[in-house]
């Protein structure tokens, strides 16, 4: 990939893959490290995909795996924590709060798996492919995780 090649590129997903980041690492202070590693790992890696949806979904493995090594690496050293951000004001602000609350009580594997798939629109295939499991895992884990942030939901609005 040459140089005017990749800053298309770059331009056409930096976007969606620092959401993705932010959606699901909810750390605001490492989603910009993450995210110039992931393209850095992209173009080291030499990719020769053919499509743009090839080189998306590669681009959101190598940014999968990268939250994983900060998450066991933030483990081991115990500094793991959490930052919500602000949400949107606007009409139905209670419902986004309560939305946003829910998903943010979620296991990160939760919020991967529901944010690939409703604000991605990802297939269970690309799914699979992006979070290195199963194909056929997918819709079990995708009904598990709807699950949970509806039990989640349903928590919260006993609450008020």
């Amino acid at each position: 990939m040459d140089e005017p090649e990749f800053e298309a590129f770059y331009r056409a997903t930096a976007e969606r893959l620092r959401v993705y980041l932010y959606r699901v690492c909810r750390e605001r202070r490492i989603v910009d490290d993450l995210l110039q590693e992931t393209y850095y790992r992209f173009l080291r890696s030499r990719f020769a995909g053919g499509s743009e949806e090839d080189r998306m979904r590669y681009l959101f493995r190598i940014a999968t795996n990268l939250l994983k090594d900060h998450w066991a690496a933030a483990k081991r050293s115990a500094e793991l924590t959490s930052e919500l951000p602000d949400p949107p004001a606007g009409e139905g602000m209670a419902i986004r709060l309560d939305v946003h609350s829910a998903l943010g009580a979620l296991r990160a594997a939760d919020r991967e798996m529901l944010w690939l798939a409703y604000a991605e629109g990802c297939s269970h295939a690309e799914i699979a492919e992006i979070l290195e499991v199963k194909a056929a895992s997918v819709r079990v884990l995708l009904f598990r995780a709807r699950a949970r942030l509806l039990e989640l939901l349903r928590r919260k609005g006993g609450e008020s």
